[in-house]
């Protein structure tokens, strides 16, 4: 269950039909975003994932393991640990982050923007450590992409948001706990099929956020509607539209037109949350949105361009564990 973080080139598919399920799959995935916010004014956050995550791993443990049994593709006492260890950093600690963030405040769209330049992040700081090739101008691209998030932020600190100056931050630490993920991905030996990744990982976040709500005395669910709401909106939109999606596109069309899509993730995202809960959105957050893509745009081209004979083969590819919004 890995996604290739090297910057992707743009989608060619003309196909209708692919052009349907790319917008989908952008909606879906910003989805998560928002059902963060739907459901943050209705229970606390331990609360909201706890009762996202119980049901799915429910449904998905007893099919995969089946699955697994009749093809003799049980994981490995090894495996099983690596993606648990996966799954803390990717689901759990991410999204931890992620629904905090937005319940002191913080805009959806900042949050989906910091969110964003993950993959620029890992590309830059994990090659070295991988012992892969870091061209100059992906630091440059990380560095404008880092601007571009401080212009957002700035805009939304700016616009008197509830949030404190300290909740900024929360979006960062969740950014770092996938690109250390990225790293115990990129080191494990062999890849663990998707469906089987998802079922530990969503298993794990199940055990975690379960811990947090009985800890913290919010095991039992809200009776207001707003709650299921937002918990239907997140199991079906976020986890299994958005995920499913990407796995149906990445079919049709490849990882790197997959993943060029995400980079629409937070200007819809934005754009979304203001249109729904009146969140800030001035002339200054579109144009930190709009450094943001041209970070993108610069390490595309570095990345598109033709490899010399003497280049490594190596300069590109850095590969992270795909987690449900």
């Amino acid at each position: 269950m890995s996604k290739q973080i090297g910057i992707p080139r743009i989608v060619t598919s003309r196909s209708a039909v692919t052009a349907t399920l790319s917008v989908l799959f952008v909606a879906c995935w910003s989805s998560g975003f928002i059902g963060a916010k739907l459901g943050a004014g209705s229970a606390e956050v331990p609360t909201l994932l706890m009762w996202r995550f119980l049901p799915l791993a429910a449904v998905l443990v007893p099919i995969v393991w089946l699955s697994a049994r009749r093809r003799k593709t049980m994981p490995t006492p090894r495996a099983l640990g690596r993606q648990v260890v996966i799954g803390i950093l990717s689901q759990s600690g991410y999204l931890l982050s992620v629904y905090w963030a937005v319940d002191l405040g913080v805009n959806t769209g900042t949050t989906a923007l910091i969110d964003g330049i993950q993959p620029l992040a890992a590309a830059a700081l994990l090659g070295p450590v991988l012992g892969v090739a870091v061209p100059r101008m992906q630091w440059i691209g990380l560095a404008i992409g880092l601007a571009g998030v401080a212009m957002v932020t700035a805009a939304d600190a700016g616009a008197g948001t509830s949030a404190p100056w300290w909740a900024y931050a929360i979006p960062f630490l969740g950014m770092l706990s996938l690109v250390a993920s990225t790293f115990v991905q990129q080191r494990a030996p062999a890849s663990t099929p998707p469906l089987q990744a998802l079922a530990i990982h969503c298993s794990t976040s199940a055990i975690v956020f379960t811990t947090l709500a009985i800890v913290s005395g919010a095991a039992v669910p809200p009776s207001v509607g707003t709650f299921w709401i937002a918990l239907l909106w997140l199991i079906v939109l976020s986890t299994f539209g958005g995920y499913g999606l990407y796995w149906l596109l990445l079919r049709r069309i490849g990882i790197t037109s997959v993943n060029t899509l995400m980079f629409l993730i937070a200007p819809v995202t934005a754009v979304w949350g203001a249109l729904m809960f009146g969140e800030s959105f001035t002339p200054f957050t579109a144009l930190g949105l709009a450094v943001g893509i041209v970070a993108v745009v610069v390490v595309t081209r570095v990345d598109n361009r033709p490899k010399k004979q003497d280049e490594s083969t190596d300069s590109c590819p850095v590969r992270a564990p795909i987690t449900s919004r």
